[in-house]
Order: C-alpha cells, then sequence, then structure tokens
C-alpha cells in the first residue's frame, strides 16, 4: 500500500479561498454523492483538499484516497478497505478483503455495504482522480455500495470527465451536488486575491486582461502568476505573454494533448486555426468523418473543448488553441495556411461571411477575403456593426500589391476608417485603375461608396454629391432584397452625405440626407419638419449594423437644428443619439461627442452656463477616446468654448479656444461656413476684450454674405460708435422668415441698441419688447444677459408687449430670467411669483402631458421613463412655478404661455 494515496495532497501557500463552494461541498456530503468535475487545472483537487483540510464540517473527518491509472477493481477495493480502515471505520471481520486483483465477488460487496450501514457514524470518502481508472466493473460496484449502505457511506468524486456511474439516477432523486467547471473558474476577486498573494501589484484593466484571456482558469491563472514574478514588467507580461512561449504551453501539451489518442491529437490541431468549429468543418479540414463523435467525446470530457450554447459548434479554449496553433507549425510548415483557405471556402459555403473573410485573410488569399466582402455589398460592416473591429483587424496585413479590385477597395475602406486620407487616395487611385465601365455592380457601388464617405474627411461637397448620386444609380440595379439585407449601407452613405452639406453650411439640404438615414436605420421618426422622437429606447431594435449610423445621423440632426436656430428640437436630437449610443453599448472609438456638444450649445443660449461647460467637458472627453471630429462639431466646440469665456469677460481666453483650433482646421480645406462661423466668434472675444477695431477686422479680413456675420459687423461697428455703418448693415439683412431664431432676437436687439443710441426712445423699447417675444419659443437668455446694464435698462422702461391668448399682459416672460427683465415702473399687481427658473424641454413635455389629465404612471408610458422619474420631474416643476399641486402648476403654466 502506498501511503501517499491516503493523504489529501498540501493546500498551497497561496490559498485563494472560495467559501462559497466549502459551503456547496458541505451541503453535498449530506447526500449520498457529490461531483466535482472539471479540465485539468481547474482546482478540483486543491478545493477538495482545502476542504478536507478543515475537517468537511462533518461529524468524521473525510477520507481520502486518490485513484490511480492502473488500479484494477480488485486493487481499488482493497486501498478502499485500508482508507476506511486508516480512518478509523470499524467493519466486521466478516466483510473480509478482495483476493484477486481483477476484482471481487458480489458477495463482498454485499458484506461491505452492510457493514458500512451499520456504522454510527456516515463515512465521508473522497476518490480524488476518478476519472483515471473507471472499468465498469469498479463504478458498478461503487454504485451498488453506495445506493445499499443506507447513508452510511458518501463518497465526494474528483473528475476531469463524468463517471460511469448512473448520475441520471442520482439526478432524478435529487440525491446529487454537483460543481462543474463554470463554477470552479476564477471570479476577477479571485484572480485578484490570487496575485495579491504572490505580492503582485496589477491593475484592474490587467487583471480584466488576464482574465479574457484565462477565461478563469485556475492553472493558467496561477501560472501566469508565477511568471509575473519573474518579469521585470509584470503588468506589460498579461498584455504581451505568448501562451506558446510558458509554462501553460508544456502544462497543456502534456496534461491535454498528449493525453489523446493520435487521431484525435491531429484533429485538435487542425481546427485550433478556427474560433470555432462545426463537425462538417472539422472533417473538411481532416478529410476524415469522426468528427461528429471525436468532439463530443473531447467536450464531455472537459479537454478544452466545449459545446458552444447547446448547439452543433464547438469551441477551443483561447490559450489551448494558442498553443496548438503553435504546435501545428512546428509539427507540419505550412499545413496552417492551406487550413485557413480550406476553412474559408467551408464557411463561405454556408453563408457565414465574416467567418469566411477572417479565415480567407488569415489564408493570405486576399482576393477571395476582400472579394466575399465586396460582392456581398458588406463593406459597409468595416466601418459599423459588431464585426468592425474583427474585419479591419483581419485586413491589416494587406499588402498593396494585392491583385484585383476587390482588395483595392478594401484597402481604401481600411484606410478611412482610420481617417487616413494619403492611404485612402493611393488605394482609391489603385481600385480606378483596376475598375472599368464593365465591372460588376457590387463593386461600383462599392466604390461610390467610399467616395461618400470621403467627403467628410475631403469636405469636398460637389465630389460628394457625385458619388452619391453614382451609389443611387447602381443600388437601383441592384435586386431589392439583396440591397434589404444590408441596411448599413444606405444608412452610412445617407449620414455621411448630410455631414458633409451640413460642414458646407447648408443645414436644411442636411435635414432630408440625415432624417432619410434615420429612417434607414429603423430608429425614431425623425421626418423633416416633424418633431423628432423621444423614446429612449431609440435604435433598441435596429440591426446592429445601423446603431452607429443611427447615432451619427441622429447627432448630425441635432447640430443641423441647432444651426437653425431650433433649440428645442436640436436637444431633443441630441438626447436621442445619446440614449442610442447608450443602450447600443458603442465602445468609447466608435461614440460621438456631438450629442454632448449640442446640449452645451444649447445650454449657452439659454444662459445656463454650468450646465454648458459640463456638457462641453463630456464632449471633449468623448472626442479625446473616439475618432477625429467632423468639421462642423470641431468649429462648434471651439465657437461654444470661446463663447462661455467671453460671456465670463475673458476675451482672451476665448481667442485662445479659436486660436487651438486652427491647426486642426487646415488639415483639410475649410467650409465658407467654418471660416465665417470662427470669425464671428474671434470678433465677438475681440469685443469682450473691449477692442472693437480689431473685432472689424477679423470680419473685414473673411467677407461674408451670411446674415450672422452682418449682424456680427453690425455689433462690432455699434461698439465703435459707427451708428451709421451699423444701421445699414441691419438694414441689408433678410426679412425675419429668412433669419434663425437667435439671430432675429439678435438684430431686434440690435436695432434697439441703435434706436437708444440715435435718441429714439419710443423705438428702443417697442424694439426690447419684441425682442422678448422673440426669445420665448425657444428660451433664448443669453443675449439679454450679454446686455447687462443697458438691456435691463431699457427693458425696464419699456412697455409691455400686447398680450397673448392664455397670458396676461403683465405677467413675466417665462423665456426671459427675471434678473434680466425687471418689472414695469407701474404695473397692475401681480397675479403670481415669477419663474425662479425655465423649464427644462423634458419638464415642459411632462407639464404638457399633466395638462391632458394623465396619471403619473401614464405620462410615464408616453414618454418611455419610470414613474419615479415622471415624480421627479413634477417636484422640480412645482418648485420653479411656485406651487404645489399639479392642477396649480398646469394652470399657472398656461397663465405664463408656457402650454
Amino acid at each position: 500500500m502506498l501511503t501517499a494515496r491516503f493523504t489529501a495532497p498540501a493546500v498551497p501557500k497561496t490559498l485563494v479561498h472560495r467559501p462559497e463552494l466549502l459551503r456547496r461541498l458541505t451541503a453535498g456530503v449530506r447526500g449520498p454523492l457529490t461531483l466535482i468535475n472539471g479540465p485539468a487545472g481547474s482546482g478540483k483537487t486543491v478545493l477538495t483538499a482545502h476542504w478536507a483540510a478543515a475537517g468537511g464540517r462533518a461529524p468524521r473527518a473525510p477520507l481520502w484516497l486518490t485513484v490511480e491509472p492502473d488500479d484494477a477493481p480488485g486493487v481499488f477495493w482493497a486501498y478502499v478497505l485500508e482508507a476506511l480502515h486508516r480512518g478509523g471505520v470499524e467493519l466486521p471481520a466478516a466483510v473480509g478483503r478482495p483476493t484477486r486483483a481483477e476484482g471481487v465477488t458480489q458477495s463482498f460487496l454485499v458484506r461491505l455495504a452492510a457493514g458500512l450501514a451499520d456504522s454510527a457514524q456516515p463515512v465521508v470518502l473522497v476518490l480524488d482522480q476518478f476519472d483515471t481508472a473507471q472499468p465498469p466493473a469498479m463504478t458498478e460496484g461503487l454504485d451498488f455500495v453506495l445506493r445499499h449502505a443506507a447513508g452510511g457511506l458518501r463518497i465526494v468524486l474528483t473528475s476531469r470527465t463524468d463517471s460511469l456511474l448512473p448520475l441520471h439516477r442520482y439526478r432524478a432523486a435529487g440525491e446529487i451536488a454537483e460543481i462543474r467547471h463554470a463554477d470552479l473558474r476564477f471570479t476577477h476577486a479571485d484572480a485578484e486575491a490570487l496575485l495579491g498573494a504572490h505580492r503582485l501589484d496589477i491593475s484592474q484593466a490587467g487583471i480584466r486582461l488576464l482574465m479574457r484571456r484565462t477565461e478563469g482558469w485556475a492553472a493558467g491563472v496561477r501560472l501566469c502568476a508565477l511568471a509575473m514574478q519573474r518579469s521585470a514588467d509584470p503588468e506589460a507580461f498579461v498584455r504581451q505573454f505568448a501562451a506558446d512561449r510558458t509554462t501553460i504551453a508544456d502544462y497543456l501539451l502534456k496534461e491535454v494533448l498528449d493525453a489523446q489518442p493520435p487521431d484525435t491529437q491531429d484533429l485538435l490541431l487542425r481546427v485550433s486555426v478556427t474560433d470555432r468549429v462545426h463537425p462538417d468543418l472539422a472533417d473538411a479540414l481532416t478529410g476524415r468523418y469522426d468528427a461528429a463523435r471525436t468532439l463530443a467525446g473531447l467536450a464531455r470530457d472537459n479537454a478544452f473543448l466545449e459545446q458552444v450554447d447547446a448547439s452543433a459548434w464547438y469551441r477551443l479554449h483561447p490559450l489551448f488553441a494558442e498553443v496548438l496553433r503553435a504546435h501545428l507549425r512546428q509539427r507540419h510548415p505550412g499545413l496552417e495556411q492551406q487550413l485557413h483557405g480550406r476553412a474559408a471556402r467551408w464557411l463561405a459555403g454556408t453563408g457565414r461571411l465574416t467567418e469566411a473573410v477572417v479565415q480567407g485573410a488569415a489564408a493570405g488569399d486576399w482576393p477571395f477575403a476582400a472579394g466575399q466582402l465586396v460582392d456581398d455589398l458588406a463593406i459597409g460592416r468595416l466601418f459599423t456593426g459588431l464585426e468592425a473591429e474583427q474585419l479591419n483587424r483581419a485586413f491589416a496585413p494587406l499588402p498593396a500589391e494585392a491583385p484585383g479590385a476587390a482588395p483595392a477597395l478594401v484597402g481604401a475602406a481600411a484606410r478611412l476608417v482610420v481617417q487616413d486620407l494619403p492611404g485612402y487616395e493611393d488605394a482609391a487611385r489603385r481600385a480606378d485603375s483596376r475598375l472599368s465601365p464593365g465591372s460588376g455592380a457590387a463593386a461600383r457601388l462599392s466604390r461610390a461608396f467610399l467616395g461618400v464617405l470621403a467627403g467628410r474627411t475631403t469636405g469636398d461637397l460637389a465630389a460628394t454629391e457625385r458619388a452619391a448620386a453614382d451609389a443611387e444609380r447602381v443600388l437601383g440595379e441592384l435586386p431589392p432584397p439583396r440591397v434589404a439585407a444590408h441596411p448599413e449601407l444606405r444608412a452610412l452613405l445617407l449620414a455621411a452625405l448630410g455631414a458633409v452639406r451640413l460642414g458646407a453650411g447648408r443645414p436644411d439640404a442636411a435635414e432630408s440626407a440625415l432624417a432619410a438615414a434615420v429612417e434607414a436605420c429603423g430608429g425614431p421618426g425623425t421626418e423633416p419638419g416633424t418633431e423628432p422622437g423621444t423614446d429612449r429606447r431609440a435604435g433598441a431594435g435596429t440591426d446592429p449594423g445601423t446603431q452607429y449610423p443611427l447615432c451619427d445621423a441622429l447627432g448630425s440632426l441635432a447640430l443641423a437644428e441647432l444651426m437653425r436656430g431650433r433649440l428645442r428640437r436640436a436637444a431633443e436630437h441630441a438626447r436621442a443619439s445619446l440614449a442610442v449610443a447608450e443602450q447600443a453599448a458603442l465602445p468609447p472609438e466608435r461614440r460621438s461627442g456631438v450629442g454632448h456638444l449640442v446640449l452645451a450649445g444649447v445650454a449657452v443660449e439659454h444662459d445656463d452656463l454650468p450646465t454648458a461647460r459640463s456638457h462641453l467637458d463630456l464632449a471633449t472627453a468623448i472626442a479625446a477616446a473616439g475618432p477625429r471630429p467632423d468639421p462642423v462639431a470641431a468649429v462648434l466646440a471651439a465657437v461654444v468654448g470661446a463663447r462661455i469665456a467671453a460671456y465670463e469677460g475673458d476675451g482672451g481666453a476665448a481667442l485662445a479656444v479659436l486660436t487651438r483650433l486652427r491647426p486642426a482646421a487646415t488639415a483639410t480645406p475649410a467650409s465658407a461656413w467654418a471660416v465665417d462661423e470662427l470669425a464671428v466668434a474671434e470678433s465677438a472675444a475681440h469685443l469682450a476684450r473691449g477692442d472693437a477695431a480689431a473685432a472689424l477686422r477679423v470680419l473685414d479680413a473673411a467677407p461674408c454674405g451670411r446674415p450672422e456675420h452682418a449682424l456680427a459687423r453690425a455689433r462690432a461697428l455699434l461698439a465703435a460708435g459707427r451708428t451709421g455703418p451699423a444701421a445699414r448693415e441691419l438694414a441689408g439683412l433678410p426679412a425675419d422668415d429668412g433669419l434663425a431664431a437667435p439671430a432675429r432676437l439678435a438684430a431686434c436687439l440690435l436695432r434697439g441698441r441703435l434706436a437708444a443710441a440715435q435718441g429714439d426712445t419710443e423705438e428702443a423699447r417697442r424694439r426690447q419688447a419684441e425682442a422678448v417675444d422673440l426669445a420665448r419659443p425657444e428660451g433664448l437668455r443669453l443675449p439679454f444677459a450679454e446686455g447687462g446694464a443697458r438691456v435691463r435698462r431699457t427693458l425696464g422702461e419699456a412697455p409691455r408687449p400686447a398680450a397673448r391668448q392664455g397670458r396676461p399682459a403683465d405677467g413675466p416672460p417665462p423665456a426671459v430670467a427675471p434678473p434680466v427683465v425687471a418689472p414695469p415702473v407701474v404695473a397692475p399687481p401681480v397675479v403670481a411669483p415669477p419663474v425662479v427658473e425655465s423649464l427644462s424641454a423634458r419638464e415642459t413635455e411632462v407639464l404638457r402631458q399633466a395638462a391632458r389629465m394623465l396619471s403619473t404612471e401614464e405620462i410615464a408610458t408616453e414618454l418611455y421613463v419610470s414613474a419615479n422619474t415622471v415624480k421627479t420631474h413634477l417636484k422640480s416643476i412645482y418648485r420653479k412655478l411656485g406651487v404645489t399641486r399639479r392642477s396649480d402648476a398646469v394652470h399657472r403654466a398656461q397663465d405664463l404661455g408656457l402650454l
């Protein structure tokens, strides 16, 4: 007898305490059978030894027996009896002992079961590594004794495979406790504890990466920890280690691969070239027809291969796959590339496009891989969708000299993804030289598609419009079902076209394309001229490939509305864009800060500078992690930042913000709109410093016919005391319908200032009163605040505008903050207290629903928010309106013209 087989292994000094699993073990031994099942190195023995060392929390300490591979049934039962004897279990002498190594008699098993049944206390016996020797006679005998010991024997089995015991019977009777591989995997907290025990200070990101690569495999984490202790830079080790060049490789090769028969080893090596494998694919890679049985057996035996979601597909553990691929290259040089090619064609034949493309690229068969993407109209998947990163990574090694038009087109797309304009142009020229009028519609569509997307980087509206027209023409040549299978194509096309139009300063034309892009994505209803959707579930039901263009199009729509002075619509579109990004869980590199940028611009116009700064900071942070912003967004970010600084009286800071943009703006030709927008902002910054001459020089250096430019000149001229030229500038402005609301308000205030400067007090008062009405629909406040004491003084003397329906003539205008609009010198008694703070767009919507006599729950359903959110909004409304009840809030809002 080998004494070591009766002793549990020593518990490692760097033990990870796992109390939940220990509790499950303790609970399990209250029944007859406990199974701990997992692959090599999953921690089965360590867990059980730790539990046994603590006494197992049972009346009698558990007994231990390590099963050896060459144990014959008779030898096994002899060792079982010796374990019972050494554990102090007294059995009747009549039980006897096995006399032959080959087996035992049934009468021996009957006597042993009877003796255990008469034991004063139940015996807990751990059979470690039970999978190493499981002759049917042994497992049948163990099952017999366990079932007939009347609770006197309780078995704990550790095994890599499912035992030959009739587990289904024990499950049906509720007499088995199972701890499986999924339970044994280390959690993030377990890995952190193990690394700490090894005195390794690894960041949370590093631990997450380690967990992703090892998938919680206990031995893998432990071996990595030991290697990190020897590494000069443990954090870098996690990012860079190659499994095939560590002790992990030795462990897996010896414990898993070498344990398999030669044919199974060959299958494992060949299927390692794919991320997941189907039995038919495995047969195609091996040239045999036994994969279904072999793969099922490997999965059942926990040989680091598992079934994927109860489907016909299997996947190897990533570390095992990495080791196998290295071993394949060493054992069969040159075979790996051939296997990738076979896998690519099998996958393409079964309609698995992305996997086929990735395998074709790994085989170096660039015409096949790129051709699959182009011919299937799937080139848009390089820009959006769940596979975008995987596809771009596959085409990263694509050589420029790869033959054919498809590789050139895909190469151009890959350059556009990373916004490498020179690289794109080189690849596009190669594609053009290989395309002809007789080229297939799919290739011609891909070329036009790339031309439109390139417009976002080049800013060339004319070329973008031509490419968009070409794309629409080719789309008409293709079967509609084929086009409908790739909604991301049209969505990306329209979103890019709208963005380029926006960058050219054409928000009206941009809106039609962007609204069509949203519709193509199946997103919220934002048809031109209609109220935008505010469904917080926007994009939740859309194709994953259209979630990014939906977010992008909504953000661009928000920009368009902001440029047109429609602040409420701009804010709604911006919030919808942010909601789509959040619900789609877009990664940081795919997110845009445009939504926050627009909300910052709206908050500035509302004179809510803390909110504006908060959103601007968020937009800046997102832009730093994401793609380079479109020119419109970059210009808007600078203008908003400069306006905030200028309003706070820091003209120098405002100029600095605008100056920082110039190097980025010169990367591509700036549109006339962008140049003038920056000039207008710079002139305002000079005015904030009291330098009217500099403000005029900036504007005169960039002449433009935009109304905003004329307004800026009028403001600068007036500040310089040149009332005549200022009046002429204002006289040349288009009719009110041709101006955005902020521009109309600015013009009205400037005319009032001009009238006051010319001594026409009555006209000045009339203009200031008119300005109050112009400000109300969009909640414009900043122009009044910027006017300071002069506007307050004029408004304090101005007569109230004529009464509107639902608002008394003497009521304070809700769109203008009370500190700015002083009450008239003589006025009737105020009926209600003034509004302390303007209502947000969402609060106004809640109030509208409340006016319809809807309950809190009904309002929540209408707005797709929780009832608690509605209650929070109502409390804020009561505070702002100075009321305590819902009905009073509705009446007060009606009196003020809010509803």
